[in-house]
């Protein structure tokens, strides 16, 4: 966290570029010691454009460092998303000594006509912790004679089958891939007709193994996201498969659509590899912005930031399996608790306010219904700007308001509403994290979240409690704000 770099609506908690343009997270890795963001990059342009791979890197995944442009455009195309791991066995060959870093990107170059794009996937090595690359001479190392999307890729050490294996976006299904080196590499199999979420084009796939909580049972889960398509409203988002992969093909457990994240803003997310098995967390990262209106959000010389990075369970609801998030531990250290909240709130005593008044703020509470209709939790931003989080009982929705949050006029699709249908909204548990230009919202301990942008002129004056045509009882609530050490840095 670097404030005296802090301009508006820069955030404090999340990553942003100083400068230019940034969309998704690429290379998420652990790696002696640090936690390296890649992302694609525009380093002469706050609008998307020809991408590289920035970089970034950080000790407790909050306050991250940002360093040299990565990978940059060749002859081969412009530098997509992809992914890294450690080479820890030197299955590539370009480790003779001591372990390294492998990125696996997708290559995308323009031709004099729109139906002559190619993409291709290429590989670079680092021998320095990820601060110089240098591309396989080789390159590309996968090409398709058929599909014109064909990017993404994602790839892992698969213990079982001691080869590794790569997830790549084609599509509307997701190909899988394997090789005994990272340079060779055979297809398996293929994912996702008939099934799924298929309102845009298919992106940014991660698949991995979660323990299934207060259970002996593990279960694999496929993250893809769905791009934009201007004939519906919701612009992009993040879909889920729970299922089984048997090293060459999956198959899920049901066919119902499973949402990652209800807000607008969290988009392209990933997980790190080669977090350390004595840590054994999933640690997911998303992009926080959405296609509808990336190139427009009011920021002046930079444009996105990424969510807060997330741990991933999985949990066992009848006869499905449901991804629950939460922020990671680490951002503690960064609140200290300023005020208590155990109160009844009723329509007749009127509304609670809470004086809050900082930059970023944490605030948790647990609601029990008593007898009311509605209930609001009121983030006032200002004195005329405000976010609002509505619980509905009758309809079990909780929905997040943003039109009177601060600068909206830059899309009609900003305004729009944002909703979740819970079950047991009697009883509710809200995390709320708010930073320069966000709101973070997690539900019953993650089992949904909510991820929204926003564009006030303060973070957070105060937050306010009401309820409509009855009571609730909050109880075990907190607010947060930052803690000394973070607040002056």
């Amino acid at each position: 966290m670097k404030t005296n770099a802090l301009g508006k609506y820069r955030p404090y908690l999340h990553f942003a570029p100083q400068k230019n343009w940034m969309n998704d997270p690429n290379g998420l890795i652990f790696f002696e010691g640090e936690y390296h963001l890649f992302y694609q990059y525009h380093p002469n342009s706050s609008v998307w454009g020809p991408m590289h791979w920035g970089h970034a890197v950080s000790k407790d995944l909050i306050d991250w460092e940002e360093l040299d442009i990565a990978l940059y455009p060749d002859e081969h195309g412009m530098i997509f998303s992809g992914s890294a791991v450690v080479d820890w066995e030197n299955t590539t060959g370009f480790f003779p000594n001591v372990p390294g870093l492998v990125a696996i990107f997708t290559y995308h170059l323009n031709g004099e006509a729109e139906e002559e794009i190619t993409q291709t996937q290429g590989i670079a090595y680092s021998n320095d912790r990820g601060r110089t690359w240098v591309k396989y001479e080789g390159n590309p190392v996968i090409a398709s004679e058929s599909k014109v999307d064909f990017r993404d890729p994602k790839v892992f050490w698969n213990k079982e089958a001691k080869n590794w294996m790569m997830v790549l976006a084609t599509g509307q299904t997701i190909s899988f891939y394997s090789s005994p080196n990272l340079i060779d590499w055979k297809f398996e199999s293929e994912f996702g007709e008939g099934i799924g979420l298929h309102t845009g084009v298919w992106e940014c796939p991660d698949l991995f193994q979660l323990q299934v909580t207060d259970m002996n049972e593990k279960k694999w889960v496929l993250l893809v996201s769905v791009g934009d398509n201007p004939e519906f409203e919701t612009g992009s988002q993040t879909q889920y498969f729970v299922g089984e992969f048997d090293g060459r093909t999956f198959k899920p457990d049901h066919d119902t659509i499973h949402l990652l994240d209800f807000g607008k803003d969290n988009y392209a997310g990933v997980s790190f590899s080669d977090i350390p098995q004595i840590d054994g967390r999933r640690i997911y990262l998303g992009w926080m912005s959405n296609w509808r209106y990336a190139n427009e959000v009011p920021t002046n010389g930079w444009r996105s930031q990424m969510t807060l990075p997330r741990e991933l369970s999985l949990q066992k609801i009848g006869r499905e399996y449901y991804v629950n998030q939460l922020p990671v531990k680490e951002i503690e250290s960064y609140f200290s608790i300023d005020s208590a909240i155990d109160s009844e709130v009723s329509y007749e005593n009127g509304t609670r306010t809470y004086p809050v008044g900082n930059p970023f703020v944490d605030c948790s509470i647990n609601i029990e219904r008593v007898n009311a209709q509605q209930f609001e939790v009121t983030v006032n931003h200002s004195k005329d700007e405000s976010t609002k989080i509505a619980i509905d009982y009758n309809t079990s929705v909780v929905r997040l308001v943003r039109k009177d949050s601060g600068v909206i006029d830059f899309s009609s699709n900003f305004i729009d509403d944002q909703l979740v249908k819970v079950g047991n909204i009697n009883e509710l548990n809200l995390r709320i994290i708010i930073d320069s230009s966000s709101i973070e919202l997690f539900i019953n301990e993650g089992q949904y979240a909510l991820t929204s942008l926003v564009y006030p002129d303060h973070a957070c004056e105060s937050i306010s409690f009401s309820s409509i045509d009855g009571s609730v009882v909050l109880r075990d609530g907190y607010i947060a704000k930052p803690s000394e050490d973070h607040l002056n840095e």
